[in-house]
């Protein structure tokens, strides 16, 4: 994964996470790319576990912001 360098501190970049890549694929598909989102169970879909993981991760960082 490529670095940023951030005050002298090498830091790795932010990777999308799973809400902006569904958000994004959601654009692409009103825009007409023929794209179609995957069934829930299907394979390569995100599972409850993903958007369980999801969630955490945003109540986390919601917590440290205070």
């Amino acid at each position: 994964m490529p670095l940023n360098v951030v005050a002298g501190k090498k830091m790795a970049k932010k990777r999308p996470g799973l809400w902006e890549n569904i958000r994004a694929k959601r654009r692409r598909i009103a825009a007409g790319s023929k794209e179609r989102m995957r069934p829930v169970g299907a394979k390569g879909a995100p599972s409850k576990a993903d958007f369980k993981a999801a969630s955490a991760k945003k109540k986390a960082r919601k917590k440290r912001a205070k």
